[in-house]
Order: C-alpha cells, then structure tokens, then sequence
C-alpha cells in the first residue's frame, strides 16, 4: 500500500521531517514574537508616562532586532551548542550556513532553522522584560550595549545551564518547562540589579507616572496572553499531548491569577485596578512558565491564586517596608511580577509536578517527581531532592545575573553614561528621538511653544541660568 504524495519523502521533506511538528513549532514561535513585536512594544509605550511613550516603545523594538543579528551568528550555539564549559556553549562560525541549518535539530522532528527561530524569540523577550525595569531614564546608547553584552554573557549561560542537555543544571534535573528561570527569575534579577546601576527616574516621574492609554496597555496586554499559548505551548518541541495541557494551565493559571490580584485591590484599596489586573495576569503567566506541562489543571489553579497574592504581597506591602526595594527604582516592578513569580513557580513545580506529565515531557526519568507525589509514593528523599534542585537553579540565575549584570553596566558606564543628563529626564521623547507620540497641536507638528519642547526648554533653562 503507497503512502499519499503529501507524505512521500523528498529533498525539502525529509525521513525525520515531521510536518504537523514542524508546523506547531513555527507557528508557536511566531506567537511568543508577537509578544515582544508588537505586544510589549505596545504595553510600553502606553503604561509609561506621555514623554516616554515613543523611548519605551522603542527600547523593545530595538532589542527584538538587536537580538536576533547576535542570536542567529554566536548566540545559539553558545546556549544549546558543543559545551565549552559546563555552564555555556561553545561559538560556532558555520551556525548560519544551510548544511547546519537544514540537518535535523539537536530536539524535535524539524529543521535546526526551526530550532534558531524558535530560541530566538525566548531569547528576544528575556531584554526586552529587563528594559521595563529601566523605562524612563536610561541613556538609549547605552541600552544599545546592554542587549548584546547581556544577551552574549548571562542568556546564553543561563539557558545553557538548564535547557541545553549539556548543561549541568539539566543533568542535575531542575525542572524548567519554558523560561520560569531561564527568562522570568533572569530578567526579574537582571532588571532590579540594572535599575540599582542605571539610578532612579526623576522625583516628579516615580511619584506620578500615569499610563498615556490604559486601553492600549489592555491591546499590549492581550497580546502577551494568547502568545503565551506558543510561549508553554511550544515547549515540548512537538504537538503533543504535553503541549495541549501546558496551554490549558496556562490559561488557567493566568485567569485565576489576574481574578485574584482584581480582589485584593478592591478590598485593601476600594476600587478595581486595570493597572493591577494586567499585573495580576503577568504574575500568573510567569508562575505556571515553569510547571505548564508538569502538573494537572487543579494545581495550576493553586498556582494561580498563590501568583495572584504573594506577588501582590511583595510588591504592595513589603517592598515599602525593604530599604533597598525602595531605594531601587524598578520601573515596573518586573522583580515582583517575574523575579518573585519566576521563582514561585519553580518551587511549586518541585513540590506539584506529576510524574506522569514529567514522563511524557523528561521521558521515562523516576528522579523527576514533585514531592507532594513523592511522599504519597514513599519516595520523600526524591520529593526534597527535587526541591533542593529547584532552590539551587533559583541560587544560580540569581548569583549570575547579579554579577554579569553588573559588570555589563560599570562596563558600559566608562563608554558611555548609564543615565539620561537632567534636561534629557525633564523633556523624554523629544530631547531623546525628536519625535513625540502624539501630535496634539496640529498635522504631524508639535506646537512651536510648546513646554514639552526640547528647544524651548533649553531656552527657558538657560534664562533662568542667565
């Protein structure tokens, strides 16, 4: 019996070539993009102040671009190539060439070109989440060296350490289904220590930085969601039974979160917060990224009610009682909303993981196994192993980005100054780009006398100087 055409081997299709994977695969790529371009390009130019708008947008479009030039020559092989060293790949010159990209992918039924493409957008996001902590203030040049340098010495470590079987952390089992360590914990950590080198906005921006258009902050907002279906989705490399359930608690996770956060803010504070409900579903989509495939419907729901208030907790109540979150000036809050549920999510993955979801995605490995499983199997050793394995990735994606990020920054502080000068602070967009988002005094030209204007405000400073 002859198999249809359409399934024949060919020269662009073939043996090992799976196409409904191959199809997934690309398309949930594509999905976790659109998170970054056009969705947190959006997000950001609407929940800042009107005179970031067009910075903050623009911080994220060019760290997507910046990203995938560095990603597709060195990056890639550096966090899923030959080890160089335990921790991080080896640079290979040939990555671009058709011969590697054409050959079957170290994961999945599909070309490594799929492989590239896929990391690529995980990759992409990861600084783009880092700039949200630094939104009104950083100097753009100096944004312009960050990306790659961090991109090229913590990303690349990290996601080599834990995803790359090579690595040494996924040797040693830390379970990480899609990025709870590899990009929410880094970029939460990454974010708080840069903030801590980059210094504070101006007083009048941290005490009142009213979003330009909450309902594009929603547009931003949805689009984060329903990419991140390719964000879990994706994870398993296949479409698979693995990939159905990780997009079903990941919606449920995320939904039960963004209700909860909704109820806290209106019993401590009476009212009902579009800001805090875009927070509350941001916490929940971070907190289920490390346990999406691994634990059952039920448990997802016990993750998100627990991202919806121990997030909320550190970032309403204890962050004003630490002197060092206060002086810290995190622009979003990405260490609360990716930092603390990054981590969250990865100590309940090692305590609520299935052993049976961890066999369709690990394959058939007894040490993968939640410890609330493993004391009801009579395997409680195997339970606290599996979580001290969980606190030790936390340990590690902490103790690098806390280092590299900051070299990276007193690096990029001799070439050029981390800040914006004070006039730059006072005028945003205009002084920075010469464009403003909103052309509110006529057809595409801001109003000569305005007081947003860069021009007019260096005259006016320099009359009160004279």
């Amino acid at each position: 019996m002859s198999l249809p055409s359409s399934l024949l081997p060919s020269e662009g299709a073939p043996e090992w070539l799976n196409k409904g994977d191959n199809s997934w695969q690309l398309t949930a790529a594509t999905l976790v993009g659109l998170q970054s371009v056009p969705g947190l390009v959006i997000l950001y130019g609407s929940i800042v102040k009107k005179k970031w708008a067009v910075n903050s947008a623009f911080m994220a479009l060019y760290a997507f671009a910046a990203v995938l030039i560095c990603w597709c020559i060195w990056g890639f092989r550096m966090a899923f190539g030959e080890p160089l060293l335990p921790f991080w790949g080896r640079p290979d010159a040939n990555v671009l060439e058709q011969k590697f990209l054409l050959a079957q992918g170290f994961a999945g039924l599909y070309p490594t070109a799929t492989l590239v493409y896929f990391q690529f957008v995980f990759a992409a996001i990861t600084p783009i989440l880092i700039a949200g902590s630094l939104l009104g203030r950083m100097n753009f040049k100096a944004w312009m060296l960050f990306v790659p340098l961090w991109l090229t010495f913590s990303y690349t470590i990290g996601a080599f350490s834990l995803w790359s079987p090579n690595g040494f952390l996924f040797k040693a089992g830390v379970m990480d289904f899609a990025g709870g360590y590899v990009i929410h914990l880094s970029s939460g950590i990454a974010g708080l220590t840069a903030a801590y080198w980059v210094g504070p906005r101006v007083a009048k921006d941290r005490e009142r930085f009213p979003p330009n258009n909450i309902l594009l902050t929603l547009t931003g907002a949805g689009l984060l969601w329903l990419g991140w279906t390719g964000f879990n989705g994706g994870a398993p490399y296949a479409a698979n039974l693995a990939a159905s359930i990780a997009i079903v608690n990941t919606h449920l996770c995320t939904a039960t979160s963004l209700l909860v956060w909704l109820f806290l803010d209106m019993f401590y504070f009476s009212k009902p917060s579009v800001i805090g409900a875009v927070q509350g579903m941001i916490t929940g989509l971070v907190c289920i990224t490390p346990a999406a495939g691994l634990v059952q419907p039920w448990a997802a729901i016990i993750m998100g009610v627990l991202s919806g208030s121990i997030p909320w907790f550190t970032m309403m109540v204890l962050h004003k009682k630490i002197q060092f979150l206060k002086k810290v000036d995190d622009t979003l809050a990405v260490f609360h909303t990716h930092g603390i549920a990054g981590s969250l999510g990865g100590i309940l993955t090692g305590i609520l993981a299935d052993p049976r979801l961890n066999r369709l995605f690990f394959g058939d490995n007894p040490s993968y196994v939640g410890l609330a499983y493993a004391i009801k199997m009579g395997r409680a050793t195997a339970g606290l192993r599996q979580i001290g394995m969980q606190f030790a990735g936390i340990g590690f994606i902490i103790a690098l980005n806390v280092v590299i990020t900051s070299v990276i920054c007193l690096l990029i502080k001799v070439v050029v100054p981390l800040r914006l000068s004070e006039e730059e602070l006072q005028v945003g967009d205009d002084a920075i780009h010469g464009e403003d988002a909103y052309a509110v005094w006529g057809d595409g030209e801001t109003y000569e006398k305005s007081i947003h204007g860069y021009e007019n405000f260096a005259s006016a400073k320099a009359e009160e100087m004279a």
